[in-house]
């Protein structure tokens, strides 16, 4: 049974500084998919912090985050059957070169950093990463 799910969607620096806000959005909406919240904003550390929380022991994680805070961001909440699976096959690969013709970081995407989107691994992720960046009264019914 395919169940209604929300998962966040995050538009990266690289895609906001390239005007590719509108297109990704249309491909979310021409799927069938709901946005019940969206903003544009800039992110800080802390908050870059935790939303890369499990990478924190990693090598590329002051990357990450470096290249999070290095412009606006777009992220949204996205609502619908099987949410997260089917907006992560919709995002791609997490490299670019190995994504998918058709995906957002297979047309879009240069690198494993600058790669267009983030988009939730898992319900669990999906819950913890949408509280980082909206309220449950942000949200839209």
């Amino acid at each position: 049974m395919e169940e209604v799910e929300r998962t966040l969607l995050m538009i990266k620096p690289d895609a906001v500084q390239r005007g590719l806000i509108g297109e990704i959005i249309s491909r979310i909406e021409q799927k069938g998919l709901k946005i019940i919240a969206l903003r544009m904003m800039s992110v800080d550390e802390q908050t870059a912090g935790r939303l890369y929380a499990e990478h924190v022991h990693k090598p590329f994680f002051s990357s990450l985050v470096d290249f999070i805070m290095s412009g606006l961001i777009v992220v949204m909440v996205i609502e619908g059957r099987n949410a997260v699976s089917v907006v992560r096959g919709m995002v791609g690969a997490t490299d670019p070169s190995k994504a998918a013709p058709n995906t957002i970081r297979g047309n879009f995407g240069f690198s494993i950093t600058q790669n267009i989107a983030h988009a939730s691994d898992s319900l669990e992720s999906a819950k913890r990463e949408i509280s980082i960046f909206f309220g449950e009264s942000e949200l839209i019914e």
